[in-house]
């Protein structure tokens, strides 16, 4: 089988209206609660889950993933296919159509002109754009009439549905962010923090890393939707306060990303007053290895840059090692039981993507220690800590703050002490971990430490643009106001030309083929990545709260038009 031949046929056109609604807004409020607060409301200058989802709210995408990775037209009329005449035969361009009569909330039509803006804001060369990967191979956005977008690759694209589709990929209107490109984007606080969008809400008031009020788009294409008038987003706290929020006190609808442990959860849903709910898709819990070196005593302009090799990380014995350290089946039971599992890919799911190579699941303490002997780190001054040349094997690792992640880090700093790597231990509040601001020292993609822990997903059951950001040059530095998605700094010309065959492939078991190559040249080949756990995607919602379907493909908020108060 090939994706042309996939593309040949129709795609879902979901009807995703659970039940009648009486009108607008006749529901009152709904409450969510993230411990992972907010920070920004335009998810092109963050790549945190908290923000895209938060996002999602207010603005969208041509099209979306459905609850089970169908590919379903959003605010385009249909998704284009080679059937339908809407991606040419040497897939090369692919042709987009608006649905008729889309406004913003403000009210002013939106035109093709808004969905190339968003392409060449995303694109600026001097600007940042966290989701540039989505872009990757994109030679021009053409807009032959106010419905019609052209979007033309710089060779065939057998999966060209990147740009424009999915969460992490929507649309902004050119009015509103036309003074925000390039190095503005990061400074246009009243746009970044209130976007004007096609969504089903619109924001009324955001404090960053705290709440967002929203209410119901008056402009919303369907006249009946959404259900609630008003929209509570709360953000920060913990994960454990999110869950008895729902679960037992009902102070919430609805609570996202349950990271707790499985008996924690029972207890609060005992309660009666909300239903856990999960899913897995390809969510991986990960280390990664900073190839860079992150010390503070560089000139800040090549601190954690290409320019600054890391003084020990480069080495792959070290990286091994670190990997050979660990017990994951133990991170597995502590952690998440039944909602987590064993992995060694950074691409877990769908199966087909997924390599399956186990070698990361037994512990072998005595190898690492092996490994690190035969390449010369040795406890040299009898203090512990294993050194070479001068240069001491001492960490910092680093993750946001979060009750599953601190035991983590607790039993993988034991375990490196014991094969003689000294380890420093940082947590950091979700809220700024995640966030994108340029100026802050803490924050995930500008990696100032050694090892740093979290996990991410992508949009959809397609791993190309996931694995594209880990192109050359798409790394954080300071002259793309630190976004990137190449956040261990990997750079391989091999790896590079894999992703262009990827994007020129067709047969899809050959693209499979490929994808758990890319995969395995950044995890077992290289170990510049390590997989820890699988992860079950685990919210829960309140037994009032209708219309709920868990997406682990897209944004958890990507149908919450459709939701209503159960009575």
């Amino acid at each position: 089988m090939t994706l042309k031949s996939l593309l040949m046929g129709a795609v879902a056109t979901a009807a995703l209206a659970p039940a009648a609604f009486a009108e607008r807004g006749s529901d009152g409020e709904v409450s969510i609660i993230y411990w992972q607060a907010p920070s920004i409301l335009n998810p092109y200058l963050s790549g945190g889950t908290k923000d895209i989802e938060s996002s999602s709210l207010v603005i969208e995408p041509l099209a979306r993933y459905n609850e089970v990775g169908e590919l379903t037209a959003w605010l385009a009329a249909e998704i284009p296919t080679v059937g339908n005449g809407g991606v040419s035969e040497d897939l090369t361009t692919i042709t987009w159509k608006l649905k008729d009569g889309l406004v913003w909330s403000d009210g002013s039509p939106v035109t093709s002109a808004d969905v190339k803006f968003t392409a060449d804001y995303c694109m600026n060369p001097e600007g940042g754009c966290a989701q540039l990967a989505k872009f990757d191979g994109v030679e021009n956005v053409e807009t032959p009439d106010a419905q019609t977008i052209v979007v033309t690759f710089n060779q065939p694209k057998p999966n060209p549905y990147g740009p424009f589709v999915g969460g992490q990929s929507p649309i902004i209107q050119a009015a509103q962010f036309a003074d925000c490109t390039g190095a503005k984007a990061p400074e246009c606080t009243d746009a970044n923090f209130g976007p004007i969008g096609t969504g089903p809400f619109v924001v009324d008031e955001f404090r960053p890393n705290d709440v967002i009020q929203m209410s119901a788009n008056p402009n919303y294409r369907d006249p009946a939707k959404p259900a609630f008038a008003s929209l509570t987003f709360k953000g920060g706290g913990d994960a454990a306060a999110a869950g008895r929020s729902v679960l037992e006190t009902g102070e919430f609808d609805y609570a996202w990303n349950l990271q707790l442990a499985p008996d924690v959860i029972a207890r609060m849903e005992a309660a009666g007053k909300g239903v856990a709910i999960a899913g897995f898709g390809p969510l991986i819990e990960r280390l990664e290895m900073n190839m860079t070196n992150p010390s503070p005593d560089l000139p800040a302009e090549t601190r954690a840059t290409v320019a600054e090799p890391h003084p020990f990380l480069t080495d792959i014995n070290v990286r091994k090692a670190l990997s050979l350290a660990i017990d994951r089946p133990l991170l597995v039971e502590v952690g998440y039981g039944q909602a987590g599992k064993v992995s060694c890919d950074l691409v877990p799911a769908p199966a087909m993507f997924a390599s399956g190579d186990m070698h990361c699941a037994t512990q072998d303490i005595d190898g690492a220690k092996a490994l690190l002997d035969e390449a010369g780190w040795t406890d040299s001054d009898g203090d512990g800590v294993r050194d070479k040349d001068g240069v001491k094997l001492s960490i910092l690792y680093q993750t946001s703050t979060n009750a599953v992640r601190q035991d983590f880090q607790a039993l993988i700093k034991q375990w490196w002490n014991e094969i003689g790597v000294e380890t420093e231990l940082r947590n950091l509040d979700a809220s700024v971990f995640f966030g994108g601001d340029p100026g802050s020292p803490d924050t995930f993609q500008k990696f100032y430490a050694d090892v740093e822990m979290y996990a991410n997903t992508f949009d959809g059951t397609d791993p190309q643009a996931y694995l594209s950001a880990y192109r050359c040059g798409n790394e954080p530095k300071p002259s793309s106001q630190w976004q990137g998605e190449n956040i261990n700094r990997f750079c391989d010309p091999e790896y590079d030309a894999l992703i262009d065959e990827l994007g020129r492939t067709g047969e899809i078991e050959k693209r499979a083929e490929i994808a758990i190559k890319m995969n395995n040249m950044l995890t077992k080949d290289t170990y510049t990545i390590v997989p820890l756990v699988h992860r079950g995607r685990v919210s829960a919602h309140a037994n009032s709260l209708g219309g709920v379907k868990l997406n682990v493909w897209d944004s958890e908020l990507w149908n919450v038009a459709d939701w209503y108060r159960v009575d």
